[in-house]
């Protein structure tokens, strides 16, 4: 059997959009991934779906393997012929055992390649506003282990040169040993006002930041209750921070919101969440899924021509009417003599990539807008096609029949509560610990309350966040009113209200 090779991955230091464009390629092909501790979920998705994915993570106290047993694993599976990506935190030869792991690849002849990633070194003092060299502080920086190899006879770091030698000092893995680095710093010669700034969790939503200096950090840390993985960084460029903080300034920043869509589409609202630094916990509430026959939907589909508009209500509708005009074997053009109404701009943003520009969008994003623009359309006597989810209401097909027009609404798809919800999310909002839910349809409200069964009320602890007012309706049959309602219906209009509401509070 032909050997296969071996990729040495750095993923940078916790952000998954921090990943070289490289490094994703090389996880795409993977055979088998093998991955550490710090590695993001998200990226892990990226595997294509047959890829064998194995845990080897080491915590402070908790290896899942130790070092020698990852190096035969990585040899054993690169021997079977397969394609590896070895997944390490930051870069795999900054402090990272990655040149361990290449001497074994190197000495049992299997093919390799190092992918740099970005180094949690100067990544992580970056996103807390700390460069790590600037032209009035610091011309020089240097990274140091926090926690040598324990079978070492004695420490290679030369305490007396270091001390004093470079502008900033940058600690990695560091953290349970803080005391003895700043006694260390001092006994040779850094001064005890020299500024500190220990980082946690650092790129994450996550992150936090203390700073002090050498003679007060340590109280300063225990009081906070920091712990690994964190970053130590000494010297004056920490004075930048106040000025030059970004990341925790963000609208958003340590926010846990929930996010109910389904699977499928809670991408692009958890995306903008993380954007604004927040962190987005899934938990899809609903599902969706095909009706339970075609045939009123394909005979809609085959006598196109006879309707004068097709009214898409959601992106579902455009996905599934699509898939079965390519099951009947049409396209596009099938549409030529048809106008086109959508709710929403995702909803012709979906038209447009299949290279349907929609007659008409409201700019009102709701049934009520839909109807109100539409008026100035001569549609009376005009036979119109709504293909809808099964639980849509009767707005839109009952205003449409005041308008004169003859309506079929037919079923595309059904909105059912999700079979399995994610159970880790359930009990993060169970115990409190979501500062916000967002409802982005009447039904992930129903269904997240059906989820919860008896035990509902618990929604009450969290900021209640509703793409539109039609989906706050909801929540007030419940005797519950909605924190927060956006202004434009859409997910760019729910994050800016979830901005604009804890901007007005000073979050």
């Amino acid at each position: 059997m032909k050997c296969g090779k071996v990729y040495l991955v750095g993923a940078g230091p916790g952000d998954p959009a921090l990943i070289t464009v490289k490094g994703m390629e090389c996880l795409r092909k993977a055979d088998v991934v093998i991955y550490d501790r710090l590695i993001d979920d998200s990226l892990l998705e990226e595997a294509s779906p047959g890829a064998e994915k194995m845990y080897v993570g080491k915590g402070r106290g908790c290896h899942a393997m130790e070092q020698k047993e990852i190096s035969l694993l990585i040899v054993s599976k690169a021997r079977e012929g397969n394609t590896v990506v070895r997944l390490k935190g930051g870069d795999p030869f900054v402090l990272g055992r990655g040149g361990e792991e290449a001497e074994i690849l190197a000495a049992n002849q299997i093919p390799f390649e190092v992918v740099p990633g970005i180094s949690s070194a100067y990544a992580v003092p970056a996103y807390a506003g700390i460069p790590v060299t600037h032209r009035s502080l610091a011309s020089s920086f240097t990274v140091i282990t926090g926690h040598e190899d324990p079978e070492k006879d004695k420490s290679s770091i030369a305490w007396d040169k270091l001390s004093t030698g470079s502008d900033t000092l940058i600690f990695l893995m560091g953290m349970g040993n803080l005391a003895q680095i700043v006694n260390q710093l001092i006994q040779n010669g850094r001064q005890p006002s020299t500024p500190v700034a220990v980082i946690s969790q650092g790129t994450s939503p996550k992150q936090r930041t203390i700073s002090g200096t050498l003679k007060d950090i340590v109280p300063k840390a225990k009081q906070e209750n920091f712990e690994p993985p964190a970053v130590i960084v000494v010297g004056d460029v920490v004075k930048l921070r106040e000025q030059l903080r970004w990341f925790d300034n963000l609208p958003l920043f340590g926010k846990r919101i929930l996010v109910t869509r389904a699977e499928h589409q809670a991408k692009e609202l958890s995306q903008l969440l993380l954007s604004r630094g927040a962190s987005p916990v899934g938990m899809p509430v609903i599902e969706i899924s095909p009706p339970r026959s075609w045939r009123e939907l394909d005979r809609a589909v085959r006598n196109l021509k006879s309707y004068r508009w097709v009214v898409f209500t959601s992106v579902n509708a455009v996905d599934i009417f699509w898939k079965r005009l390519y099951a009947l074997q049409l396209d596009s053009r099938w549409l030529a003599d048809t106008k086109i109404g959508t709710i929403g701009p995702a909803t012709a943003a979906a038209l447009e990539e299949r290279g349907v520009h929609p007659d008409y969008v409201p700019k009102i994003y709701t049934s009520q807008g839909f109807l109100a623009g539409l008026k100035r359309n001569d549609i009376a006597g005009c036979k119109v096609l709504l293909p809808r989810a099964d639980i849509a209401d009767n707005e839109i097909s009952d205003g449409l029949a005041r308008f004169g027009a003859e309506i079929n609404q037919v079923t595309a798809y059904r909105t059912i509560t999700a079979a399995k919800s994610n159970s880790q999310a359930k009990q993060m909002l169970l115990r409190g610990e979501i500062d916000v839910i967002t409802f982005t349809s009447a039904s992930t409200v129903s269904s997240l309350l059906a989820i919860l069964g008896q035990k509902w009320e618990i929604i009450r602890k969290a900021r209640l966040a509703c793409i539109g007012p039609k989906t706050a309706a909801v929540l007030t049959q419940k005797g519950i009113k909605a924190d927060i309602v956006a202004q434009e219906h859409d997910i760019p209009g729910l994050v800016a209200a979830l901005e604009h509401y804890f901007k007005e509070r000073g979050k």
